[in-house]
This record gives C-alpha cells, structure tokens and sequence, in this order.
C-alpha cells in the first residue's frame, strides 16, 4: 500500500492521460542518456449568444522536448505557440517557453529542481494539459485569481515524507513580481515576469503540502514575494518599499480533490492579498485591488463507461475587487459568477473532444472607468452564455 501512495504521488497530475516521455521524466522511469518528445494542444469554436456570434481558435500548440543525462539528472522543456501564429505588427498570438529547468534526483523520495519551472500552486497551474480537466477553457478562477500557467525563474525542492505516508511537499525561491504590469481586470497576471528578464532584486518564496488518502488529495499552497524589484532611489521615487520582499503580495489557496470509479469532484479557495495597493495605485494608477477571493466546485460523472465519455457542471465564484484601496476605483464587473456544464469523450487515450455551455454574470459597469466610450461600441450585458465545441489532445 506504501509503495501505491508514493507512485500515486508522482503520477497524480498524469492519471488522466496515457503515459508520455514527460511522464517518464518526472517519474524518473525513462532510460538513460535518452531525448524525448512529447506535446499537447487544443482548438476550440465558440459561439457567443448574446451577440449571435461564433469564433474559431487553436488556442494552443505546445512541444515538450526532455533529456535524460544520466540516472538522476533530467532536463525538461516546454515551448508553447498560442493562437496559431505570431505575424509581425500584427496582435494576437505568442511564443513563448514555457519550462526549461534541470531536474536532479536526490534520493528516492526528493528532487531539486532548476531553471524556468510552474510551481505548485492550485490545480490547473501544474495539470494544464486539455486531457486533464473539463471545459474548453481552463477553471476561470485558476486564469484570473490564481494567474495560471504561472511560471518564474528559481529553485525548488520536492518530496515526499518518511514519516507520514501519502504526505508530500514542494518549496521554492523564485523571481518577485512587477507591480507596475498589475491592472484592474486581470489583477496580478501582467505581474508575471515568465523567465523574460526579471528583476532578482525581489523574491518570492512559494511552498505547498499535499496529502493523499485513499480517493482523497488535500492540498494547500501559498506565495508570498515583492514586487517592486527597483533600486531604492527609483522606489522612494515612487514612495514604494523596495528591498526583496518590498510592496509584498500573498497568495493562499486550498483545494480538495476526490476520485473514485466513475465521480469526480472538486473544490477550491484562493485569495490574494496586496496590503500595499494603495502606494502601487499612486505609483502607476493601476487601479489595483487590496484583496481577491473566490473559488469553485466541480463534480464529474462517467455517464457512458464504453464510449468514455463524461458529464460535469463546474460552478466559480470570485471578485478580483474585494477590497480596494482609498485611492482605488470600484469595478463591479470584476465580481464574477459561472456556471461551465457539458461533456468530455475520451476516444483513445491522449485525445478529448469536448461540449460545454458557459453561463456568465458580473456585476454592473462603472461608468467613471469608462473614461473614453467608443460610440458604436456595443452596450455591456451583466449576462451572457457561450456555446463550446473543442478537441485537445496530450502525447
């Protein structure tokens, strides 16, 4: 029973797809001095029914590329293509890495890890693969909330506990956050500095403990770090508290997780404080909350055992402007409900064809954040629903 649980705890995030060469990394199962290969993506066709209109996107295309050194050292990558291409003075689309650290074993039970990585924070951060969730779109909570996929420059540490069977933990030192990329609307994720020349003058420790137990995975993780990683005469400039942990932001979230036959479930709570919002409001007029909380829960069923196919309803909850600061302009539509119901088929494993509609509501507008309305720009809806047909795939 021992030795399932710690398997249980490596293969965790991967149980829902077919074993890749990522997997055989991560489990430290593949062979020496071998390359790897592996890949996901996902394309979706929404129709919007408030507007009568439809848009079809290959939201992503991702390449995994790892080698194996030797026993215990692994290096591992992922190189991700958003919207399906990057065109020159042209929006939309991205390249972007999205992994590229080197892995070393350290005994059985523990592994340091280096490079640009994803630490452990909530569910989708680590398990975005299409295979491994429900819905077109990943939990709206674990985009906005909890700015996923997050990925920082650092060091962490894994493991798993000799003394309590099924507990396992991570913890990490990695590159602060850039206050002045926080905005109203997607809070901390413009913060985010993903590898591409961030500042090391702020830091950020981040740490999580999973416990497994029998159809249960408990989790709860946390971030906390500066984010104005500036020399102190441009952060007094600024009147911003510089130093590593200068202007501090902090993260929790806890999140419960159950699997057993045919059901699944699943709840989870993030909140994010910035007590400090007010100086990065003076600072940059960013507008930036002094507290974010929401959550979801989502229950699944395997309703047709032969075909593979599964129904779900997730509902989300969250408000990116709980608590504003003095200086801080309320925006009601960052208060925001979901309701995510349909279907997943999974026709062989490492491919998902997926059905869902999305129910949306916000709060009202707030005209004073309206400074400068576009005359035929549509009138804002506090609701509207979404049809969703898409396909993804994880090798």
């Amino acid at each position: 029973m021992k030795n399932y649980i710690i398997v249980i705890l490596f293969l965790f995030p991967f149980l829902a797809q077919s074993q890749t060469g990522e997997d055989s990394l991560h489990t430290n199962a593949a062979n020496e001095k071998q390359t790897y290969i592996s890949g996901y993506g996902e394309a979706m066709v929404s129709y919007d029914s408030r507007y009568r209109t439809a848009q079809a996107n290959f939201t992503r295309a991702v390449v995994f590329v790892g080698h194996k050194f030797s026993k215990n050292i692994s290096f591992l990558s992922e190189t991700e293509l958003a919207d399906a291409r990057v065109e020159g003075g042209k929006a939309g689309g991205e390249i972007a890495l999205e992994q590229a650290y080197l892995r070393f074993q350290l005994n059985r039970k523990m592994h340091l890890q280096a490079g640009l990585f994803i630490p452990r924070i909530g569910i989708i951060n680590e398990n975005h693969l299409p295979t491994t969730y429900y819905g077109n779109h990943r939990p709206f909570t674990e985009t906005f909330l909890i700015p996923s996929t997050w990925r920082e420059l650092g060091v962490a540490l894994y493991g798993s506990s000799d003394a309590v069977t099924g507990l396992n933990y991570s913890i990490a030192v990695v590159n602060g956050l850039d206050a002045s990329g926080f905005s109203n609307g997607t809070g901390i994720r413009g913060g985010r500095f993903e590898g591409g020349n961030a500042t090391a003058s702020n830091i950020a420790l981040t740490g999580s403990v999973q416990y497994v137990m029998q159809h249960f995975t408990f989790q709860i993780s946390a971030y906390y770090g500066g984010s104005a990683g500036l020399t102190k005469r441009e952060a007094d400039s600024l009147q911003l508290n510089s130093g590593m942990f200068g202007t501090p932001v902090g993260l929790g979230e806890v999140n419960v997780q159950y699997r057993k036959d045919r059901l699944t479930a699943k709840v989870l709570f993030a909140a994010i404080s910035i007590p400090e919002a007010d100086k990065i409001n003076r600072a940059y007029a960013n507008n930036t909350a002094k507290l974010s909380i929401g959550g979801y829960a989502e229950v699944a069923y395997r309703i047709l055992k032969k075909l593979k196919t599964d129904a779900f309803i997730r509902y989300e909850n969250f408000d990116l402007n709980s608590s504003i600061p003095k200086n801080g302009i309320k925006n009601e539509i960052l208060k925001q409900q979901y309701i995510i119901a349909g279907f997943s088929c999974f026709p062989t494993p490492g491919v998902v064809v997926k059905l869902d509609y999305v129910y949306k509501q916000t709060g009202d507008l707030n005209p004073a954040l309206n400074l400068n309305p576009f005359p035929n720009a549509p009138a804002y809806y506090t609701t509207n629903s979404f049809i969703n047909l898409g396909l993804g795939y994880s090798f």
